[in-house]
């Protein structure tokens, strides 16, 4: 298989992959595996996300709005 020829991407000397864009993983799965998401947040949580970060509760709440309540 020739990788750089069908996709474009190759390594550098450091073993760094070029574009930047590219992205590679290792994905494990079990039969027996459980998965789960996290919960909405709450506004007490993110208040307090937003003091212990230093940053305006809008701005938290503008970045975190997909896992609120």
């Amino acid at each position: 298989m020739d990788v750089p020829k069908s996709t474009g991407i190759v390594l550098t000397e450091n073993y760094a992959m070029k574009p930047l864009a590219s992205v590679s993983g290792l994905y494990f799965s079990h039969p027996q595996a459980r998965y789960f998401t996290v919960g909405h947040i709450a506004k007490d949580q993110l208040e307090d996300y937003a003091k212990r970060k230093g940053m305006s509760f809008f701005e938290v709440e503008k970045w975190l709005s997909s896992n609120m309540g």
